[in-house]
């Protein structure tokens, strides 16, 4: 086993910022109140939580600190948005989201299809984009809600959400419009009244605060039902004692985050394009899944075909490189990747398709070991393929 850790997996999880770790400390043992308690000890726990939720109200450009609710992930977030949404309006049995959904929203629509929902599932192009027309077409009168993520978790492909908010507004008016923007949160800027939904939700541990927190913005002009009933906690939207100290993380994630936008865009994009250069350049059955689609600069996800990606994984693990070969809520799953399905990736290639994921905390250095590495570790595997007269041709036609 490498002594070495090569970590390219950030879209399954980051490591806490420092500044964030120190942020949370004293919520945990000197600053322990319960934050709803009415005595003065509980007040640097209350103002905590207000500046948090200001910080994340600031991070969303949303017009009030009253449209945040603090849940526990992204799963939640999903959860407490399309469930509320749908129980306050009973009426309307009709739904939209696309094929390529994380699952916790895939699964919960498969869930609601079986309690007498009507589902219209989008689909995509060979690289991932949307197909706009087909949404277009799907909202009528009866759609209560549609559901769409910003960016893909496996690919990274962005989604025109400000365009797909005009075109459902333009079709229904009274359709909301819920965005999984848990992929995008540190990655490129969230400006909520700029994009025009009504719901938008996040996961702290994507962008360098802890497992465990996010937050869901709900504008002023939607109602929702809670998921989690109990107390008067977040206004009576989540009931629950509220996490301090993880969500004081959130908050100074949120800020350092902001700060850190041009630096995704210019130097982790930089590196993630060194990458994919050295993969395509140097290994003949290496291709790049999204091709040219537009997408959050510090994914990119390639297949390597006629061979099992399982096998790159533990080979890469080996030497201390940790990647993915897609969701990390879908991981053991022998199915290929309902991503990559609906995207009609070639046969050959979808089980060999790969996830490398950066983080500002990628260096120069990592990507120079892994493109060193990584031809070595796929010669190997080629030559265990059933595949070799394939391989062969395939070899053959990209020295052309």
């Amino acid at each position: 086993m490498a002594d070495k850790l090569i970590y390219l997996d950030n879209n399954a999880t980051t490591r806490v910022d420092d500044n964030v770790y120190e942020a949370m400390l004293p919520y945990f043992k000197e600053e322990y109140a319960n934050p709803s308690s009415m005595y003065k000890f509980a007040t640097k726990a209350s103002n905590a939580l207000k500046d948090a939720r200001e910080q994340v109200r600031a991070f969303f450009n949303a017009k009030s600190e009253k449209e945040i609710i603090f849940t526990s992930c992204g799963s939640e977030s999903a959860n407490t948005a399309i469930r509320g949404v749908l129980n306050m309006n009973p009426g309307k049995k009709h739904i939209i989201t696309t094929k390529v959904e994380h699952p916790c929203v895939l699964n919960l629509y498969q869930t609601l299809e079986k309690q007498g929902y009507k589902v219209d599932y989008i689909g995509v192009n060979s690289i991932g984009e949307l197909d706009l027309e087909q949404l277009n077409d799907a909202i009528n009168e009866d759609t209560a809600l549609v559901s769409v993520m910003y960016a893909n978790n496996e690919t990274g492909v962005i989604n025109p959400i400000e365009k797909i908010s005009e075109i459902i507004k333009s079709k229904n008016p009274n359709t909301k419009f819920f965005v999984d923007a848990v992929q995008v949160a540190g990655k490129i800027p969230i400006d909520v009244q700029a994009l025009g939904v009504d719901l938008l939700g996040i996961s702290g541990h994507k962008f360098h605060a802890p497992k465990g927190v996010g937050a869901l913005y709900v504008n002023s002009k939607t109602i929702i039902t809670p998921l989690i009933i109990g107390g008067h906690q977040e206004r009576g939207k989540r009931a629950g004692t509220e996490n301090v100290p993880y969500i004081v993380g959130l908050g100074k994630a949120c800020d350092i985050a902001h700060d850190f936008l041009k630096y995704e865009a210019t130097e982790v994009k930089r590196l993630r394009d060194k990458l994919e250069t050295g993969i395509l350049k140097n290994i003949y059955n290496a291709r790049l899944n999204t091709g040219l689609a537009n997408r959050v600069p510090n994914t990119t996800n390639i297949g390597f075909e006629y061979i099992e990606g399982e096998l790159i994984l533990l080979h890469l693990s080996d030497l201390g490189i940790c990647a993915s070969s897609g969701s990390a809520c879908t991981s053991g799953s022998l199915e290929p990747s309902h991503v990559l399905r609906a995207m009609n990736v070639p046969f050959t290639a979808i089980h060999g398709s790969i996830r490398f994921s950066l983080s500002k905390y990628t260096t120069d250095a990592d990507i120079d070991y892994v493109n060193s590495v990584l031809p070595g570790v796929i010669e190997k595997i080629r030559n265990l393929s059933p595949y070799q007269e394939e391989l062969a041709e395939l070899k053959r036609r990209k020295s052309l």
